[in-house]
């Protein structure tokens, strides 16, 4: 209560107590610089704050409210996931494991550099990145697209760069770079003029499918044609937007020999090379 009002004794623990300050402090119910836990009660006795359930929430709600924390994380989303985590960890009925499981979640952040890239992406501004990787090498980009892509069940950041040492793909694509985010120990990022770019740099592939890959094969957002060759029996015709050969290459070499790149050239030579230098390997192997 006030100075001016009535006085009442609370029996309540440290913890407790921490809370109701945690509280007040939230809410703006403050003497001086302190938080008041009187301010707190007076407030909720007017109504001006309203006391509600907090053991309501069926599990399919926090179910689907977690999976929402994983997916957030998956994508690079980092604020949002950290405002849904610290939303259940607000509920009573969360279960021990699961509120261990989003502890430690919160416990483990990304680093501030981590985050200032995905805002600069969320405002699609443009940026520089310095950055060492776990070899200590020092790496500087100038990246004017980004987004956060998983690739084989890890993180990486997709960029189209300024900078072209040290990128073997082919000319086309050789502004693109991907960033194994988990190998960068330190970075350096701060924001440029300049336009954002709508997307990677992309060529299309063309490719064929044959046998049971013919016809288990599922659309994928990237292709911009897939259907039957009508000159040829049980072959399938994808034309893909493609951003990375590295990529590209490794996803179909584990459908050889049931898929062959058609074109364009170039993709198609780095392909046969792979293959070629493959064969050769086992030629080796087999005569020693």
């Amino acid at each position: 209560m006030s100075r001016k009002g009535q006085s009442i004794t609370l029996s309540i623990s440290e913890r407790d107590k921490a809370e109701l300050e945690a509280i007040a402090l939230e809410f703006g119910m403050m003497w001086g610089d302190r938080p008041n836990i009187s301010k707190l009660i007076e407030a909720i006795a007017q109504r001006k704050l309203l006391i509600g359930n907090n053991n309501d929430w069926k599990e399919p709600r926090i179910r689907a409210l977690h999976r929402c924390i994983n997916a957030l994380t998956d994508i690079g989303q980092i604020e949002q996931a950290q405002i849904i985590a610290n939303l259940l960890l607000e509920r009573s009925e969360l279960s021990l494991p699961l509120r261990g499981e989003i502890e430690r979640l919160l416990e483990n952040l990304p680093p501030s550099w981590r985050l200032e890239i995905d805002r600069y992406i969320l405002r699609e501004q443009p940026f520089q990145l310095s950055y060492q990787d776990a070899a200590e090498r020092v790496f500087n980009f100038t990246v004017r697209y980004a987004k956060v892509t998983p690739h084989e069940k890890r993180q990486y950041l997709d960029c189209w760069c300024e900078e072209i040492e040290g990128n073997f793909d082919i000319p086309e694509l050789v502004h693109n770079w991907s960033l194994r985010l988990d190998r960068i120990t330190e970075a350096a990022v701060m924001p440029i003029s300049g336009e954002w770019r709508t997307n990677l740099a992309q060529i299309e592939v063309e490719m064929h499918l044959f046998a049971g890959l013919a016809f288990a094969y599922q659309a994928k957002q990237e292709d911009n044609i897939n259907e039957w060759l009508p000159d040829k029996a049980r072959v399938r015709r994808v034309v893909r937007r493609v951003s990375s050969t590295f990529w590209f290459m490794r996803e179909v070499m584990q459908y050889a020999p049931d898929c062959v790149v058609i074109l364009p050239e170039n993709v198609r030579d780095r392909l046969k090379q792979k293959l070629l230098t493959l064969c050769q390997l086992y030629d080796i192997e087999t005569r020693e």
